[in-house]
């Protein structure tokens, strides 16, 4: 059994932690650190350990926030080159890795009043981890500080700090402090990612792609003028971002971004839909059975996904739409397709039993649904 995503911020980097803050400031409170971070750990979650941690900074580091955060960048190990990730020799060196979630914590609760100091604080251990959570409370309290430093980083050597420009950013980071402002209104992000979409390094436009993806949840029709504007003689590397940015929209069908990805004519042609069973238990997977058939004289570019309606509580439905295939109908061809699908419990959905109906969609227009009764596991 794979090793809990929690222990990541364990007792033992707690003590390597207190250690390498020792190394540079022999007042630091080495015992009283440990005993406070260290309290009740292995009874938390991975956030309440990252506050636990931050909470025992607060109570041990100076008073004076610019000789806290310089002690923190001199414990700091040496900058990441390669990767997303410190690797673990790196915490031998120094901070680095999972222990700097609550360290930039601790630069966002008390950097607030002398913001300037902070950003030079997450520019630098950005280079260690990500500050990805700590610059957001930055964004929301000194806007015009936080966006003219932004544009200012997209050009830096590293690209862990021109990374956490597009993430840092993100309207709907997951675990991060949402930015409402930016939900409402991403126009202030859109300089930042035009000047990094097509950055150098896949890691900063794999969070360009996810940035655009949080946008097109609120402004799709933003996100389509964007595609409108940027897909016309992309690059290969801007190609595959933009498409990555489309995913939300291409599964609701949007019609303007079909079409910009050459997906938004309707089929010409005939569909026919089979479910392997007619009656599904939770835990149980069950087989999609497609079959294409052409009517035009040229193939036909089809982007095909599938929405399965779960019965809620109330007896009502709500679909969730699943990721099928993207194929080319050859002139008066035919394709066969299957899928199978889970119905498995996650932690993410409780299924209810009831009639449950699963509607294929093509180029963004249902043409064709099958039913299912789900039953509950004895």
């Amino acid at each position: 059994m794979a090793e809990p995503f929690r222990n990541l911020l364990n007792p033992a980097l707690v003590s390597t932690a207190a250690a390498h803050l020792q190394r540079v400031d022999s007042r630091f409170a080495v015992r009283r650190f440990v005993a406070l971070a260290s309290d009740g750990l292995d009874a938390l979650e991975m956030k309440a350990r990252a506050m636990q941690i931050c909470d025992a900074l607060e109570a041990t580091l100076p008073a004076d926030f610019d000789a806290a955060a310089s002690l923190i960048e001199a414990a700091l190990a040496p900058p990441v080159r390669g990767g997303q990730m410190a690797s673990p020799s790196q915490g031998e060196l120094g901070l680095a890795g999972w222990i700097l979630w609550p360290a930039g914590e601790f630069i966002a609760r008390r950097g607030l009043g002398n913001p300037e100091r902070a950003l030079a604080a997450l520019h630098a251990i950005t280079q260690r981890f990500t500050a990805e959570f700590a610059i957001r409370p930055f964004i929301v309290a000194h806007p015009a500080l936080a966006f003219a430093t932004l544009q200012h980083w997209t050009t830096d050597p590293s690209h862990h700090v021109r990374r956490l420009v597009s993430e840092g950013s993100r309207p709907r980071l997951p675990w991060g402090l949402q930015l409402k402002a930016l939900v409402a209104d991403p126009s202030p992000t859109l300089p930042l990612l035009a000047a990094l979409q097509d950055d150098a390094s896949e890691y900063v436009r794999r969070s360009v792609a996810n940035h655009l993806n949080d946008i097109a949840k609120d402004h799709p029709a933003l996100v389509a003028d964007w595609l409108e504007t940027h897909l016309a003689g992309a690059t290969p590397a801007r190609r595959a971002l933009l498409r990555h940015a489309s995913r939300t929209l291409v599964k609701r069908g949007d019609v303007r971004v079909l079409q910009a990805w050459g997906i938004g004519r309707p089929l010409r042609g005939g569909v026919t839909l089979a479910l392997s069973s007619g009656r599904i238990s939770v835990g149980d997977s069950f087989v999609i059975s497609v079959q294409l058939s052409s009517r035009a004289a040229r193939s036909q570019a089809l982007a095909i996904d599938y929405a399965v309606h779960h019965v809620k509580a109330d007896g009502s439905t709500t679909p969730k739409v699943f990721k099928g295939w993207t194929v080319e109908l050859p002139g008066h061809g035919r394709i066969d397709l299957a899928k199978t699908h889970s119905m498995r419990a996650v932690t993410t959905r409780r299924y209810h039993p009831g009639r449950h109906t699963v509607a294929l969609q093509i180029n963004g227009r249902v043409e064709a649904e099958a039913d299912f009764i789900l039953e509950l596991a004895s």
